[in-house]
């Protein structure tokens, strides 16, 4: 074990030098590697300045695409690279392009060919991940120098910093109730009569963009976002409640009368642009407030003072609606001359205290004149018509009395006619009676003599009125007795005589 620990020993104090020279070697050759060594950071790039053994580029060359001194178009990606002499290599790190949301960059490249005549901004790329490639972008794409037509949307793009400069816009968000009217400044050049063109040419689209987000480049899509919701105009002091956003405050129109007064009117209109007219608006006018105080303002005091102008102050005070009608006629015709649709007017408050106040006290002292007349007059057409209802009603009942009277002297006649008949009737019958008894009794005397007939007709009458003959008879002495006796023996006699058969 000792022996061959000597052994060793012996042979690597032979070999001393010529380790120490392996072991420098491999430290120098380490040190070497560590410096062309070059770690890149996340969401970083690494721009790679060549200085020396790449030549000189072609003249007016900003950045290199073929290994020639100077800017790399190709950058390096996040991770460890390789093989970065610092003698040859000088490599800065930069952080990659952030697009957040609702945010657009708007490029600009600073090296490629000349942008065509007659073009201010590179054409759109159909994909515009091979625009981000400086190396394509400088070679075979054929990149062009200048503002790019193509932008970068949401997201993180490593893209060569001294290639692309960035600016960071907002997204071109059209909210609900808008269109964005677009004016191009790139495409083809045509000719037209009212200024639009199709969507794609240069000019105003006669196409608004509606509700959403757009990713266009702002400088090259000039954008006039154009309200199309109803919009209301107070033409007042005093602001209605609600009036906000899509509402407006003007000063409150004055007007003066064909009578020489002069005073406030309160109008409050309302209209709107509608989306298939929004680009000729834009193209003959200019956005919302441009249409308001260009446009719509103009003409409301203008078309106010022209019809007050025609009548008397009174009159317009009076006759409110006739004036609201006329006007929203005339502002209706000249507001749609300019692709503005109007809805509608109100007049509010005419006049104040101090403008109209004397006229307004006159005119209210005439009514109260007039109403009191008015009164009166009807006062008196109520006496005359109460008048003429008492006549009426008095002779009414005249006639109604007279009726009355005339109809019971016909019903007096006619009683008295009745009494006639009815007395006639009567004397009829007595007549018709006392023949048939005057028959009977000469029948009867004929049978039994004029003697029996009268005693059997006093007897009758005896008992018909029933007169009481017994007390009377009893106390008229003998006489009476043989009167009785002498009637009774007549009577048994004329009742026998009546009872025996007849021979």
């Amino acid at each position: 074990m000792d022996r061959t620990y000597e052994v060793v020993t012996a042979r690597m104090r032979k070999l001393g030098p010529i380790v120490t020279i392996i072991l420098v070697l491999l430290v120098a050759i380490g040190i070497v590697f560590a410096i062309s060594v070059k770690k890149i950071g996340g969401n970083q790039v690494g721009i790679v300045n060549k200085k020396l053994g790449g030549g000189s580029m072609p003249a007016g060359q900003f950045i290199a695409v073929n290994g020639e001194n100077g800017i790399q178009a190709k950058v390096l990606t996040p991770g460890w690279q390789f093989w970065l002499w610092p003698w040859q290599y000088d490599v800065k790190e930069k952080p990659m392009v952030v697009i957040k949301e609702g945010q657009v960059g708007l490029l600009k490249a600073n090296d490629g060919k000349s942008l065509p005549p007659n073009t201010i901004y590179a054409p759109k790329w159909e994909d515009p991940d091979k625009m981000k490639n400086a190396e394509y972008f400088l070679s075979e794409g054929g990149g062009y120098k200048g503002p790019q037509l193509t932008v970068l949307e949401p997201g993180t793009h490593p893209i060569n910093a001294e290639l692309f400069n960035v600016e960071i816009v907002p997204v071109t968000n059209v909210r609900a109730g808008y269109v964005a009217v677009i004016k191009s400044n790139v495409g083809d050049t045509v000719q037209s009569e009212n200024r639009l063109v199709k969507q794609g040419q240069r000019g105003i689209w006669d196409t608004p963009l509606s509700e959403g987000q757009y990713y266009l480049n702002t400088k090259a899509y000039e954008v006039t976002m154009i309200d199309i919701r109803q919009i209301k105009v107070s033409y007042t002091a005093q602001i209605e409640k609600g009036e906000t956003e899509a509402g407006q405050a003007m000063k409150p129109l004055e007007v003066r009368s064909k009578d020489g007064y002069t005073f406030p009117v309160d109008v409050r209109i309302t209209y709107k642009i509608d989306k298939k007219n929004a680009p000729q608006v834009v193209a003959n006018i200019g956005d919302n407030e441009l249409v308001l105080n260009k446009i719509v303002t103009p003409k409301v005091r203008a078309i106010f003072r022209n019809n007050a102008g025609k009548v008397k102050a009174l009159d317009y005070v009076q006759n409110r609606d006739q004036q609201e009608k006329q006007s929203a006629s005339m502002l209706k015709q000249e507001l749609e001359k300019e692709g503005v649709t109007f809805l509608s007017v109100n007049i509010g408050d005419v006049g104040d205290e101090k403008t109209l106040g004397a006229l307004l006290k006159t005119q209210t002292d005439r009514e109260i004149a007039l109403q009191q007349q008015a009164t009166f007059e009807e006062q008196q057409r109520a006496a005359v018509s109460q008048k003429a209802l008492t006549k009426t009603t008095q002779e009414a009942e005249e006639e109604k009395r007279l009726a009355t009277a005339a109809y019971s002297v016909k019903v007096a006649e006619e009683d008295k006619k009745k009494r006639i008949i009815d007395a006639q009737a009567q004397a009829e019958q007595i007549k018709l009676v006392a023949e048939a008894q005057a028959k009977a009794y000469r029948m009867v005397s004929e049978v039994i003599g004029p003697d029996n007939a009268a005693l059997i007709e006093i007897i009758k009458m005896v008992a018909a009125e029933k007169i009481k003959i017994t007390p009377d008879v009893m106390s008229g002495g003998a006489g009476a007795g043989m009167t009785d006796a002498l009637m009774g023996t007549i009577l048994k006699g004329m009742l026998n005589k009546e009872s025996s058969p007849r021979p």
